[in-house]
């Protein structure tokens, strides 16, 4: 009986939890950072405006549909660079940038300060509102 109740109270936070791990993905978040990324750590120039950071893996299905949506967003505005970075090649960077999931989006001002920051994969109106706050 005991057995019964543990596996009936596992379910119900399995199931509480769910939904508000699924709401919180892909958000947008606000992370004022300090430190600001630059070519050397990026491996890629900045944008004059802004830049989209994408942390992808091999095997991440969300990975791709979002690099087609930065890739996107950043053809529509001038001046954003979109660097993807393989998250399992610099796992320096993924360390100090504390990135637990990918896709994970980090979006740059043009001193590459962090602006915003998503785990998951972002809508592309989200994207285009931090852009808006970086620009």
């Amino acid at each position: 009986m005991t057995g019964l109740l543990v596996c009936a109270a596992v379910l119900a936070m399995a199931g509480a939890f769910g939904p508000l791990h699924r709401g919180h993905g892909g958000r947008l978040q606000v992370r004022a950072g300090d430190k600001a990324l630059g070519e050397q750590e990026l491996g890629a120039p900045l944008g004059e405006r802004a830049t989209l950071v994408q942390f992808s893996s091999a095997f991440c299905q969300p990975c791709r549909a979002t690099r087609r949506t930065l890739a996107e967003v950043a053809g529509l505005v001038p001046g954003v660079a979109h660097i993807e970075i393989d998250a399992e090649e610099h796992l320096d960077l993924v360390r100090a940038l504390d990135i637990l999931r990918t896709p994970t989006v980090l979006v740059l001002d043009a001193g590459g300060r962090l602006v915003r920051r998503a785990a998951g994969q972002p809508r592309k109106a989200d994207v285009i509102a931090a852009l808006g706050e970086a620009v």
